[in-house]
């Protein structure tokens, strides 16, 4: 499968990593603002064409698909361009920067008959699907408790006065977008969209959120998230049942499962895992392809949409504003 990149920076670096591994992709095309940049990232990988003007690549460029990884104010507009041009898209979470935006999306993809889903490599890992299988185990389930915090070192620079693109509004950024999705969407992938969302925020001058919380309301069950930029956790996730509690060591990369049952025994549920992280999103969104099917049942559309519309909400409720929610 041929694949264009938007975006040459770290997390592209580990997606290449991870789809190599599926001996089904070829770098083919890389796009990036400057052509010094885009020249060194593709000198990395056997020296895929290089463009700095993306109608260009998608008119000239060989490439069935195109991964993008660019700024998240920019991922509608360079997806349905791609779009329009026939070319799948794996877009880098969040898929956009509000529900509006998704659903605009999620209409190109349709129109053209393309591939879309968001590169949310959690729910797609194998230890994901243990989650998914042994959910049954824990009897009547009342609580989904998630956290990722992560003291973000761009924060530093931030408080010597430099802004950069993570604690920037005009990329739509800040802690609910780079780290709150991860929490959000196995929960709402495991249990549908809540009917009550309940959100909190710590604003910075720059007009992002440093950190936040949420409770969500189900009709026999709440979920809670945390999240931040500029502080550290260390607690693993729980998924608490009336005869269990299934405790997932990082819901943002779960490599090990476990359910404490009442009685005191502990069952260990972990599948080992051979592959770098991203190779399971990258050969789900292959597979598609191949397949001729259009929508993850995994990264679905409904769950990408569903998750827009919780951020949306929480967003709301925080005073949290981007230049895209303005349009």
């Amino acid at each position: 499968m041929r694949f264009g990149i938007i975006g040459t920076n770290w997390i592209t670096e580990r997606f290449i990593k991870g789809a190599f591994e599926t001996e089904q992709f070829a770098l083919t095309a890389v796009y990036s603002r400057t052509e010094e940049k885009g020249r060194e990232f593709a000198a990395q990988y056997n020296q895929p064409e290089v463009f700095t003007d993306l109608q260009e690549m998608l008119e000239k460029g060989s490439l069935d698909a195109v991964y993008i990884a660019s700024p998240n104010s920019l991922h509608a507009e360079q997806a349905i361009l791609c779009m329009n041009h026939g070319k799948h898209i794996l877009c880098e979470k969040p898929m956009a920067s509000n529900a509006r935006e998704v659903r605009e999306m999620i209409a190109a993809a349709e129109k053209n008959n393309v591939v879309l889903m968001e590169a949310l490599k959690s729910t797609l890992m194998p230890n994901f699907k243990v989650i998914q299988e042994n959910l049954f185990k824990l009897g009547p389930i009342r609580r989904y408790f998630a956290g990722y915090c992560q003291y973000s070192s761009r924060y530093d620079a931030y408080k010597e006065g430099k802004v950069l693109n993570a604690f920037n509004p005009q990329f739509s950024n800040g802690s609910l977008m780079d780290l709150g999705i991860y929490c959000i969407y196995p929960m709402v992938t495991l249990f549908g969209k809540p009917d009550l969302v309940k959100a909190t925020g710590v604003m910075l001058a720059s007009g992002v959120d440093g950190e936040g919380s949420l409770i969500m309301r189900y009709p026999d069950m709440e979920g809670v998230v945390m999240h931040s930029k500029i502080s550290n956790s260390y607690l693993p996730a729980e998924i608490q049942g009336e005869l269990g509690t299934m405790v997932i060591d990082k819901i943002n990369q779960p490599y090990d499962v476990k359910i404490h049952y009442r009685d005191g025994n502990v069952e260990d549920l972990t599948k080992p895992q051979i592959h770098e992280p991203m190779y399971y999103e990258a050969l789900e969104f292959i597979d598609m392809i191949k397949c001729s099917d259009r929508d993850s049942k995994i990264n679905s559309h409904a769950n990408s949409l569903a998750v827009a519309e919780v951020m949306d909400e929480a967003r709301r409720q925080m005073g949290l504003r981007f230049a895209a929610d303005e349009v």
